[in-house]
């Protein structure tokens, strides 16, 4: 079976996401975007445990869980997200990372081992002060089936190649327990072929996910991974990954990197946003103030990359760039908000036709999207689909925007060829 798994998102006992962000929610805007998995998050509050256990029942032998009471056939991962705090030298450094469990159990046994570096109750995700190693070492011993991996990974705070205070390394981050670390958190900004560039990245497997903080379809899902798999179980998902097998694991989703908030660099204040190339001609420095900018994703991988633009590594795990077909609609009809009910008429009327707003996005031929979506919309959906759009880059905390009146940019090829794009 084809498997859409989006494994990390928050709850809301975590800051800023939607009080709405509950397990049936959930569920019903999982099935409507087309995800047959999602992870729960946020598993190290001891109140969304309860809620948990109270709302959702185990699907035996299989390590996930399902709905007590309801129709929805998603099922659920115990999944989490936590900070790291700790000294490191003379540098203060915050990590985040994305915890799989196979159990309410694990994450009972998890927090039990966690609840001596911070008060886990303060927010789904917590701050703890211990270093990644100890992470490591406490998350395993509670149960040695769990999975740790870095969370969003290079954007610049709170992440394991943020410019502001993390690492140039995965060694440098984990030390000796890297070997314990199997899969990196691509992030919003960045996708795979970017990620190709570092060969001391070969051997983990990227991720996506939508870190969402709200059901909205327009951020559950909009990053995710899709697995081929014989019986869906968490070993399974978890086996898939840990081999990088690309007959079980087929492709992530992305959306376009320059539609992330930390594509380019540049200053919010100031309006003021530009390439790594014209940044590293200014040193940085913001053009109209004076200020030194917020480093971007694109700037930071060309820091650490050992390889030329358009690598690819054998057997790498392919990727498709999609948007939000929330936000295609709301573009096409107007630049409205995506959650208006001109948006929603639309896209119910679609999903209702064809199943899901992933079936819309990937499978259904033109010859059947055009006379349900109409010309405009069809012919933005399958842009999309394409690759085929020009998304104006986020930068410094204001995502990205996708224009579809300007022409793709050129799909150039580099040396040997290899291609920049997939």
């Amino acid at each position: 079976m084809r498997v859409f798994a989006d494994l990390q998102l928050h709850s809301p006992y975590s800051r800023a996401t939607s009080k709405n962000m509950n397990l049936k929610e959930l569920a019903h805007f999982a099935s409507m975007k087309g995800l047959n998995l999602v992870g729960t998050g946020d598993c190290t509050h001891p109140d969304w445990r309860k809620e948990i256990r109270t709302d959702l029942q185990d699907v035996p032998g299989s390590g996930l869980y399902r709905l007590r009471d309801g129709i929805v056939h998603v099922r659920y991962m115990i999944t989490g997200e936590v900070n790291t705090t700790f000294q490191l030298g003379e540098k203060s450094r915050r990590i985040h990372h994305c915890l799989l469990l196979p159990s309410i159990e694990s994450a009972d046994a998890v927090g039990d081992r966690l609840a001596k570096y911070g008060n886990l109750a303060s927010d789904g995700r917590p701050t703890l002060r211990a270093s990644p190693p100890e992470l490591v070492d406490e998350v395993l011993e509670a149960d040695g089936q769990c999975v740790i991996f870095p969370a969003h990974a290079w954007t610049p705070w709170f992440s394991l190649f943020g410019a502001n205070n993390g690492f140039n390394s995965l060694i440098d981050c984990y030390q000796d327990r890297s070997d314990k670390i199997f899969a990196l958190e691509t992030g919003m900004s960045s996708d795979p072929k970017m990620n190709w560039r570092l060969s001391q990245l070969d051997r983990l497997c990227l991720v996506s996910n939508s870190d969402a903080h709200s059901a909205w379809p327009w951020r559950l899902g909009r990053e995710a991974n899709v697995f081929a798999l014989e019986h869906l179980t968490y070993h399974n998902m978890v086996d898939a990954i840990r081999d990088k097998d690309p007959k079980r694991f087929l492709f992530t989703i992305e959306t376009s990197p320059a539609y992330g908030k930390y594509h380019w660099t540049g200053h919010r204040e100031c309006q003021v946003s530009m390439s790594a190339r014209d940044a590293r001609k200014l040193d940085d420095t913001c053009p109209k103030c004076g200020k030194r900018m917020t480093l971007g994703v694109e700037e930071r991988i060309e820091e650490l990359a050992d390889r030329p633009e358009g690598y690819k590594p054998k057997n790498a795990i392919g990727y498709r760039h999609l948007l939000p077909l929330s936000e295609i609609i709301a573009i096409v009809i107007g630049n409205v908000n995506p959650g208006s009910m001109k948006v929603w008429e639309k896209y119910n009327m679609l999903v209702g036709k064809f199943g899901s707003e992933y079936s819309v996005m990937l499978d259904v031929p033109e010859d059947q999207l055009l006379p349900v979506a109409g010309p405009e919309i069809s012919g933005a959906i399958l842009r999309v689909r394409n690759d085929d759009i020009f998304v104006e880059p986020g930068y410094d905390g204001v995502y990205g925007k996708l224009d579809l009146k300007k022409p793709a940019p050129v799909k150039k090829t580099v040396g040997l060829g290899l291609e920049q794009f997939v």
